[in-house]
């Protein structure tokens, strides 16, 4: 799947990011520190988290994107580093579970 499958399946918006980038397998946390260590590489990461240190994480972790779901957006913060960063970030309505059942 692509970042761009993945937003229209969810219903979701691409803020930043490739959008052809090929996603496998996801991960569900808001525990930053957690999901350094269990994000893989092309790994959706499923989050309410909004903040800079998001992009950090995705970017240590090479995670594919990050979904910020329940309708959370990232702060300005985020967004400008994760568009220095290349970081594919999508935001949707949809719970994380309703998300990771789509995938």
């Amino acid at each position: 799947m692509t970042g761009k499958e993945l937003a229209e399946v969810t219903g979701g918006k691409i803020l930043c990011g490739d959008p052809e980038r090929s996603l496998s397998g996801c991960y569900i946390g808001d525990l930053l520190s957690l999901a350094m260590s269990r994000v893989q590489s092309d790994n959706v990461w499923i989050t309410i988290q909004s903040n800079i240190n998001i992009v950090a994480v995705a970017s240590l972790t090479d995670a594919g994107c990050i979904v910020i779901c329940d309708g959370f957006s990232p702060d300005e913060d985020a967004l400008e580093k994760a568009k220095d960063e290349d970081i594919l970030i999508i935001t949707s309505e949809k719970s994380a579970y309703d998300i990771a059942k789509l995938i």
